[in-house]
């Protein structure tokens, strides 16, 4: 049940972090942007989700989870403000994550599905 609600936030949160990149792929559709518009409300959720799910199931997939933790991170990069003990050092992992965004979020579709089956 695990894998399979982490897979699925694989895929909502790669479609957050990668919708620069999907929507170049997309063409004049939208698709993508009207997914992401679905989604964007729930970020903080998914973010959440993407951290606290790879954490429970690091060991049996540790270099998905490792992205899935990374992606948490960025998705997450708004809410630091409220965690005053680590906004400093989350604050700096998410900058030099930034660049990197879209990248991790096609990691990320590709992660969910691959875990679909």
């Amino acid at each position: 049940m695990i894998e399979l609600l982490l897979a699925i936030a694989n895929l909502a949160g790669g479609i957050l972090l990668g919708l620069a990149t999907l929507d170049k792929w997309d063409g004049e559709s939208n698709f993508f942007n009207k997914i992401a518009g679905f989604l964007a409300p729930f970020q903080t959720a998914i973010g959440l989700g993407l951290i606290i799910l790879a954490i429970l199931e690091f060991w049996d997939g540790l270099l998905f989870n490792i992205a899935s933790i990374l992606g948490g991170i960025l998705l997450l990069t708004h809410a630091f403000g409220k965690v005053p003990a680590l906004e400093t050092s989350l604050r700096k992992l998410s900058a030099k994550l930034m660049p990197f965004k879209a990248i991790i979020g096609i990691g990320l579709i590709v992660i969910g599905v691959i875990q679909l089956f």
